[in-house]
């Protein structure tokens, strides 16, 4: 035993590789995990889009299931999130913070990038907006809270507050610069005006603002009326899911104009790696400089960066007037890209 005992620490090296093999074999079930929980996520996205693209799934059809998303499952899962979440977890002004600030340098930085000849503001801005905006509603939730558990949940409901309000709201104000009622302040505090309309006729932030006062004042639906929405809410993750690629799948199939590389890929890599860094970064910053930023908070708000563009921005672009096929591409490339990224993302920070 003792001559074993001398041998082996003789040889040093044999530790490293013991060190690296344990590593191997600790590590590998937590990536089986990981994409055993993303790899469903992602195939419903990809069930959708060819059941549209073989025409199992009629396009006339696709509006019903965003309707019943928009307006029923999804504002009944935020609700059943926001009334379980501790309130001091809704109202969490670091994590607001911070990722307001890198929602804003995302939406400057892309139109510094993007406006050109050809980019006006109209397309700028609708492309700043698929960088800067994830698809936290659709994906995120039901996503996020499968890895990381409810508690999760509560930092993503404050995220999608940030870029439903704000985030979405100025990119719309902006997209307007370039528009037929005129330049300059009062084009933009009119479009404003018209964002935040459209952001008040939007079930999704009533629910969150519902959820957060029930769990405040410790509020419960009456059981039969619970069970009902909870049954919804149940519905929220694969129907969203599958009307994702049903939305895509659509508007690829309506896109009739070619579209160079370049218009495009810079923006999917901005999304899928500029925005995650800058939040790692921001945040990191912020808690070194003394923030009361969790650790498990600044986790989510990586990962939430980290998700593909939101689905809903190619009918906001279509309402607007702005290049739908761009932005449909961008959401479409972000979304097939980031199985593997947003796994990567995943399997590195957890």
């Amino acid at each position: 035993m003792g001559k074993a005992v001398d041998d082996k620490a003789a040889v040093p090296w044999v530790d490293r590789v013991e060190a690296a093999a344990l590593a191997i074999l600790h590590n590998r079930p937590t990536v089986i995990n990981i994409l055993l929980v993303t790899f469903p996520f992602f195939a419903l996205v990809l069930a959708g889009y060819v059941a549209t693209r073989r025409g199992m799934l009629p396009i006339a059809a696709i509006p019903g299931l965003n309707s019943f998303v928009l307006f029923f499952a999804l504002p009944a899962m935020l609700y059943r999130f926001g009334s379980t979440t501790p309130i001091g977890q809704l109202l969490d002004g670091a994590v607001f913070g911070v990722y307001l600030f890198c929602a804003l340098v995302m939406v400057g930085f892309a139109l510094a990038m993007t406006m050109g000849a050809r980019i006006r503001w109209n397309d700028g801005s609708l492309g700043a907006l698929v960088a800067a905006f994830p698809n936290t509603g659709f994906m995120g939730v039901p996503l996020l809270a499968a890895l990381l558990g409810p508690s999760s949940v509560g930092t993503v409901i404050v995220l999608i507050v940030v870029d439903m309000v704000v985030t979405s709201s100025l990119c719309v104000a902006l997209s307007r610069l370039d528009g037929t009622q005129g330049r300059g302040a009062s084009a933009l505090l009119d479009a404003g005006q018209k964002a935040l309309r459209g952001v008040v006729g939007n079930p999704m932030p009533w629910a969150i603002v519902l959820g957060a006062v029930a769990s405040a004042a410790e509020f419960r639906l009456p059981l039969p009326v619970e069970k009902t929405a909870w049954l919804l809410a149940d519905a929220a993750s694969p129907v969203a899911l599958f009307t994702i690629g049903a939305v895509l799948a659509r508007s690829n199939m309506q896109s009739n104009h070619p579209m160079p590389a370049s218009d495009y890929w810079p923006v999917v890599a901005m999304k899928l790696f500029l925005h995650p860094i800058l939040v790692l970064l921001v945040g990191v910053s912020a808690i070194q400089l003394g923030l009361p930023l969790r650790a498990d908070a600044l986790t989510v708000m990586v990962l939430v960066s980290a998700l593909p563009s939101a689905s809903n921005v190619s009918l906001l672009a279509e309402r607007l007037g702005a290049d739908n096929g761009r932005i449909a591409r961008i959401i479409l490339v972000t979304t097939a890209v980031s199985f593997v990224t947003f796994s990567a993302a995943v399997t590195a920070l957890t």
